[in-house]
């Protein structure tokens, strides 16, 4: 049995090059148990037939905002009526424009504002439509209105640019409308990538963490549900979709931004990879190469984990733990000495982990584990927020 069993989902699709992969949206959609009834656009139908989604959905395929073969010829209200869900893939920069400002001048835009329906889009455009200010400001004023955006991805587009913008694939929209909202009115506090510790005003010491991890992990926990913040050190990641990003450079940085912010969470998860040492002094010239050796002295930093924990007995805290060898023994190892309720932790032996698209986690608890064997990023992050979400319901039912 699927979550959307039974769901009556009106299926939009608008202009884009994208609209070939809403064929197999529908096909998945049935597959998955749901009623799915089209809706297209004058534009969508010059890029994909509706004779497709007639064949594919067994339903006339809706294009006409006064359709006379509609209950009174209103269809645009029976839709409304009709459906539990409202899927728009894909949704164009214009689509996107002209609901955030409430046109109702064709049949998709109009059933939108008749109906109660949750709505879902999912964007595809060029890389740099999707950056535009006016586009960004849009995706605000929709989300502001709990319209929930499904991606975009990032890669190769049909123009040839390569960036943020296209639609995600069918499999992944399939994916977001199954996984129900289990985190729905959580805060959530994350910290990712790496820090930066200044050596003078053009050198600092850092790691070889991307941040990717931990951004999607911050995209998964909104996925869920939760109100998300992110507090990142320096990564050249864009931030993902309805989650609010702190800049910071330092480990003191992402300390005191970290220690400002918990009190004000639920859940607290520490994916970023903060420096163990910083240098005693930092020298306020450009150091010169006047000798053939360069000794530093560095002082320990402040354990932002632990102190978290110390002020916050009744925030839910999940760290993370990178090691080259013994991984669970340093995983369990890290649970009790840190206090924390959860410890998910990977190997970086040999080239593993830091910078790539793929990972796997041994998540520990007091009691119990669960090996994530190695995935994509991204359907990693969704099976560890699973796991947290899980966790977490459980501690807050023995503290009630």
């Amino acid at each position: 049995m699927t979550a959307l069993l039974g769901k009556r989902i009106v299926l939009g699709i608008s202009g884009g090059i994208a609209a070939y992969k809403s064929a197999e949206l529908t096909r998945l959609l049935i597959k998955a148990g749901a009623q799915v009834r089209v809706c297209m656009t004058p534009a969508a139908c010059e890029f994909i037939q509706p004779l497709t989604f007639q064949a594919l959905s067994s339903h006339p395929v809706h294009t006409t905002l006064l359709d006379t073969a509609a209950e009174a010829g209103m269809g645009h209200i029976e839709l409304a009526r009709w459906a539990d869900m409202i899927v728009i893939a894909p949704a164009t920069a214009d689509l996107m424009a002209r609901f955030a400002h409430g046109h109702a001048d064709d049949l998709l835009t109009t059933l939108c504002l008749a109906s109660a329906a949750p709505l879902y889009l999912a964007p595809a455009m060029n890389q740099q439509m999707w950056k535009h200010p006016a586009t960004q400001a849009n995706l605000q004023r929709l989300q502001s209105r709990g319209v929930a955006i499904l991606g975009p991805d990032q890669g190769v587009q049909a123009c040839g640019d390569v960036g943020m913008g296209r639609m995600l694939e069918p499999e992944a929209i399939l994916a977001a409308l199954q996984q129900p909202q289990l985190l729905s009115g959580i805060r959530i506090l994350l910290t990712a990538g790496p820090t930066r510790e200044a050596i003078d005003p053009v050198r600092f010491l850092t790691n070889r963490s991307s941040g990717k991890m931990g951004y999607a992990v911050a995209a998964a926990a909104q996925e869920f549900g939760a109100s998300v913040t992110l507090i990142s050190g320096p990564v050249a990641l864009d931030t993902p979709l309805g989650v609010e990003r702190i800049w910071v450079e330092s480990a003191a940085d992402m300390l005191e931004a970290t220690r400002y912010a918990a009190g004000l969470n639920d859940i607290f998860i520490a994916t970023a990879a903060v420096a163990d040492y910083t240098p005693k002094q930092v020298a306020t010239q450009k150091i010169k190469k006047n000798n053939d050796q360069l000794v530093l002295e560095m002082t320990r930093t402040t354990d932002i984990l632990v102190t978290v924990v110390k002020e916050n007995p009744k925030l839910f805290t999940v760290g993370f733990a990178a090691e080259t060898q013994n991984l669970m023994e340093y995983a369990r190892g890290k649970l009790e000495r840190k206090g924390v309720h959860m410890i998910a932790a990977n190997s970086v032996a040999e080239g593993k982990g830091f910078d790539r698209a793929t990972n796997a986690l041994e998540v520990v608890w007091q009691g119990g584990s669960q090996s994530l064997p190695e995935m994509d990023k991204k359907l990693l992050a969704r099976a560890l927020m699973a796991i947290i979400s899980q966790r977490y319901q459980q501690w807050k039912g023995m503290q009630a």
